[in-house]
């Protein structure tokens, strides 16, 4: 049976949001947003903080699997830092070679890694000889920087420097987010490498999925934005609801918009948790109008008690 990844998404899903969305069901892992290394040991509390699923076996508090992603771009940091990780009970240790943001690629890390195959190399195979052999160590590439014209020599050396599995997602780093995924690189990709390759990019619906599936030869996609947009994206894969998002789910949307807030209220400063609710609202109008019509509404708001309020004000009338 193919799987379900939920992708690791840099200010965007964070572990609250992943907490969230795993919670809905439907995904067999889940990868964390990236862990920096730059020239230091990263001490526990870092990995407390952005990866609490280590106080949980290694599990969000549904049970999907958490494997800690790592960015980074000096072999051997990465290798020191990966060790320590992997005593942190996560179910793999992924590495950052996709990451088109242009703080992370200006320090050289993230897809800018993708213009040197050998150094790719050299980093898998540096984390993969310190991290113990019952700890899956596996990566996440882009296509290029600006072509493709090295994907397949990317692909080859990170399958050659002993990544278990890699997850292509198909466009290059000067692509950034715009469509369309280059599925059928993914398909090229895979027949080069002997290690399963999961397709990633663009799957907004369950049709995407199908055809993303179709296009690339992968039974096992990652899916991001899209599982932003629609949380119950992964159980529509899965035949649990209706292949189609509809207006008589809102209800279910505001359930989990009110238990977002309150996961808030545990975890980061009050200050910040308005623009978290807001940045999740921008995606979900994409898929329910009303989220648009909430999203206005408390667009000047930045009191999370003023934004619960309205949700339970809603639910109420609901």
């Amino acid at each position: 049976m193919s799987r379900l990844f939920l992708a690791p998404m840099e200010g965007l899903a964070d572990y609250v949001l992943r907490d969230v969305l795993t919670a809905t069901g439907g995904y067999d892992g889940c990868v964390s947003e990236f862990v920096r290394v730059t020239g230091s040991l990263l001490p526990a509390r870092v990995y407390e903080r952005d990866t609490p699923e280590i106080l949980s076996g290694g599990h969000t508090r549904s049970g999907t699997p958490m494997v800690i992603q790592l960015l980074g771009s000096d072999p051997e940091w990465l290798a020191r830092n990966a060790a320590y990780a992997a005593t942190l009970s996560p179910h793999g240790i992924d590495l950052n070679f996709g990451c088109p943001a242009k703080v992370v690629n200006r320090h050289g890390g993230g897809a800018m890694l993708l213009a040197n195959p050998a150094l790719l190399n050299r980093i898998v195979a540096s984390v993969r000889a310190a991290v113990p052999a019952n700890i899956p160590v596996t990566a996440k590439m882009r296509l290029g920087v600006s072509d493709t014209a090295l994907a397949i020599d990317c692909a080859a050396a990170l399958a050659a420097g002993g990544a278990a599995s890699l997850v292509v997602h198909a466009r290059t780093r000067d692509h950034g987010y715009r469509p369309p995924a280059h599925w059928d690189w993914i398909a090229r990709i895979a027949a080069a490498v002997d290690i399963p390759v999961i397709a990633n990019g663009e799957v907004w619906s369950v049709a995407d999925w199908t055809r993303c599936r179709e296009v690339s030869g992968c039974d096992d996609v990652m899916i991001g934005r899209g599982a932003v947009s629609d949380p119950f994206l992964a159980l529509r894969i899965r035949g649990l609801m209706d292949s189609t998002p509809s207006a008589g789910e809102w209800p279910l949307v505001l359930g989990q918009i009110a238990a977002y807030l309150d996961k808030l209220h545990a975890r980061i400063a009050s200050c910040h948790e308005h623009g978290r609710v807001k940045l999740w609202l921008s995606y979900l109008k994409r898929t329910w109008p009303q989220a648009g019509e909430l999203h206005a509404a408390i667009r000047r708001m930045q009191d999370s008690r003023e934004i619960g309020q309205v949700l339970q004000g809603l639910s109420s009338a609901e």
